[in-house]
């Protein structure tokens, strides 16, 4: 399983319309992206403009061949594109090891 940790910064005063278009975004498109295992959204406390999205990818290919190469994409980028500050920062990562 690959882990997709995106760093997102956005605009300020902007987190209650953001928090419900990550959700919707999550919920009705990448959910349903093939090899998509599940997800984790959480949001800054010191900087409350910053959220880190982790996506859980059964391959690198399912997100950055299938996902990002589909429509899909676009309509993600639609719903939470506006809000952002700067592009993301995104990076991919293989599991070490966990508790349980």
């Amino acid at each position: 399983m690959i882990l997709e940790l995106a760093d997102i910064r956005i605009q300020p005063g902007k987190q209650a319309a953001f928090d419900a278009a990550i959700q919707k975004g999550v919920d009705t498109v990448i959910a349903k992206a093939k090899g998509f295992r599940g997800y984790k959204i959480n949001k800054g406390i010191e900087s409350p403009e910053r959220y880190l999205l982790m996506i859980f990818w059964e391959t690198l290919e399912n997100h950055t061949v299938d996902f990002r190469g589909s429509p899909a994409f676009q309509d993600w980028r639609a719903l939470v594109g506006p809000f952002f500050a700067t592009p993301p920062a995104v990076e991919h990562f293989n599991l070490l090891s966990k508790s349980d």
